[in-house]
């Protein structure tokens, strides 16, 4: 049941993002003139680097998760015996991934905001923050939920299928933020001109 809730709150949260992509697109059909203006001041580069930093996390997720269905919650050999890693090993190294993506979130903002591209300057800033600023509350969320299911492992005396559930469902929810970072890198980054 819990997959199940998880999935269908994941497909209102799909709806959500569906909105903000219509307005993305609206306000570029109505404004390409803006949109010429404001994407070359994007750093494309650094922003792609970003995305794979996001990518390979959701790698490192599955990792985890292959680890939790197995009801392996921590490493079975030295921290440097990366094929030993349990479900925290992984599920770590994932938190760390997002955490400098989101990180890198707000390096971006900053050199925004320092070149006067604040949210309130124009229709192009405000999708830009609004959709961005959304993926990275949504990201910084998913972080928590890892620290909770990281700190289970430490709490329980028995690591179970319901803590693997847990494990499992809080991937359903990486993958879909990772999912949604590609469309809008995609939208904002490469098609935005």
């Amino acid at each position: 049941m819990v997959s199940v809730g998880t999935i269908v709150w994941l497909s209102s949260e799909l709806m959500f993002f569906a909105g903000l992509f219509a307005i993305f697109f609206t306000l570029r059909a109505m404004r390409p003139d803006l949109w010429a203006e404001r994407v070359p001041m994007l750093d494309v580069p650094y922003a792609a680097i970003n995305t794979l930093i996001l990518v390979i996390s959701s790698v490192w997720c599955q990792l985890g998760v292959m680890k939790a269905e197995a009801l392996q919650p921590s490493r079975t050999g030295s921290l440097l015996q990366v094929g030993k890693w349990g479900m925290r090993e992984w599920y770590v190294l994932t938190y760390i991934f997002g955490a400098v993506f989101v990180s890198g979130q707000v390096a971006e903002y900053a050199k925004l905001v320092s070149e006067g591209i604040t949210m309130s300057a124009d229709a192009w800033s405000s999708v830009f923050y609004l959709t961005t600023g959304l993926h990275g509350i949504h990201v910084t969320a998913g972080l928590i939920a890892f620290l909770l299911i990281i700190g289970r492992t430490f709490t329980t005396r028995h690591y179970s299928h319901a803590q693997a559930t847990g494990a499992v469902v809080t991937s359903y929810y990486w993958h879909f933020v990772d999912v949604v970072w590609i469309a809008l890198f995609a939208s904002i980054y490469l098609l935005g001109a």
